[in-house]
């Protein structure tokens, strides 16, 4: 194993894949990632697959097989998308069972074109459970108002789930009482808790990317001196959340009955600005019990010359409550920031499967763009 990358699992993070393609799975890249021990999960979104299915020629043996049987472009992303996920599982299976269902865990997200629909987001998670029909997978839904009932009935009914897209502290604290009924509904009708697998994707880089844009629109001497702050200050302030959560009487009854905690996820953790370390949101989010879910590059850079001084969010968390009070000063609106990234989050997710759908229609027509 690499030696951050141990220094990482050694400080409890779990240190996951953001990334999956048919090449991944037949080249034996993942195979080796996960032999390695430098990758212990993965995760994968709406633009990960239009990238992989668009540019990867390996999915056009299956494509042809589609062609010929006619299907839809929307049968045919679920049979590609279904089918890679249910591979990667395969991949990691090994590693779930090596640490008891905690890793080795494999994420594919409910369609998000019902991220505003309670209903069809339960329906698309039952039927994506079916369809990959592994005991590794995650379902990935939206942390949006109307998803979050969807997260407690999908718990309840012994479906491993990956929240994703949340921005705020206080949208994590709706989640994390959506995870506990739906933990106690499940204990109740008889499911086995520890086959339960839950986390809470907290998206980082792209808080720095509009915290900055609105702080350089300030024009303020205080301002510029709080830009790239923002998004792991969030962050740190998550984690104290987690950490009152695993106090709380309601987990620690459920923990008695075998249940495992809904750990932080830090995704998004790509760096967008260059003039920041690109390590940054892996090396400063490090504390036990989190995963951190990288990008290909990302991954190689902390590979490259990432360095780890321990846990960096319990000892900062006076420090993130202070940069989110001098931002309050500023003028900026951070509530309205993160409202918006929830809003921009859904969108793009929506235009990427849209997308996606649009060229595979093209792709089962024989063309290729």
């Amino acid at each position: 194993m690499n030696r951050t990358v141990k220094a990482l699992a050694d400080e409890g993070v779990s240190v996951w894949l953001d990334d999956l393609s048919r090449h991944l799975l037949r080249s034996g890249e993942l195979a080796q990632l996960v032999r390695s021990g430098t990758v212990v999960g993965l995760t994968t979104n709406p633009t990960i697959f239009h990238n992989a299915i668009g540019r990867d020629a390996e999915y056009e043996e299956e494509l042809q097989v589609l062609r010929e049987r006619g299907v839809s472009a929307l049968h045919a992303v679920r049979t590609l998308t279904t089918g890679d996920v249910r591979s990667a599982c395969d991949v990691l299976r090994p590693v779930h069972q090596g640490t008891g269902g905690r890793d080795g865990r494999v994420s594919i997200e409910v369609d998000p074109r019902w991220a505003r629909d309670t209903e069809r987001t339960i329906e698309e998670a039952r039927q994506l459970w079916r369809l990959v029909n592994r005991p590794n997978a995650m379902i990935k839904i939206p942390a949006t108002v109307e998803g979050l009932p969807a997260i407690t009935t999908c718990l309840a009914e012994g479906i491993s789930v990956n929240v994703t897209l949340i921005f705020s502290v206080r949208r994590y604290h709706q989640v994390i009482d959506a995870f506990l009924e739906g933990l106690e509904r499940a204990h109740a009708a008889g499911h086995s808790l520890a086959e339960i697998g839950a986390v809470a994707s907290f998206f980082i880089s792209r808080v720095d990317t509009e915290v900055d844009r609105r702080l350089d629109a300030l024009a303020k001497p205080d301002a510029a001196t709080l830009r790239g702050r923002a998004a792991i200050a969030n962050a740190r302030l998550a984690y104290l959340r987690y950490e009152n959560m695993l106090r709380d009487s309601r987990w620690l009854k459920l923990r008695a009955a075998g249940a495992s905690p809904l750990r932080p996820l830090w995704a998004s953790t790509g760096v967008k600005d260059p003039a920041y370390a690109d390590t940054r949101y892996v090396t400063e989010l490090v504390a036990p019990g989190t995963v951190n879910t990288m990008p290909a590059a990302t991954l190689d850079a902390v590979i490259s010359h990432g360095t780890v001084l321990g846990d960096r969010i319990r000892p900062n968390y006076d420090d993130a409550w202070e940069i989110v009070r001098q931002l309050g000063e500023t003028g900026l609106d951070f509530d309205d920031v993160l409202e918006q990234l929830e809003r921009e989050g859904i969108e793009k997710f929506q235009t990427s499967w849209q997308a996606m759908l649009e060229d595979v229609d093209r792709l089962l027509s024989g063309v290729r763009s």
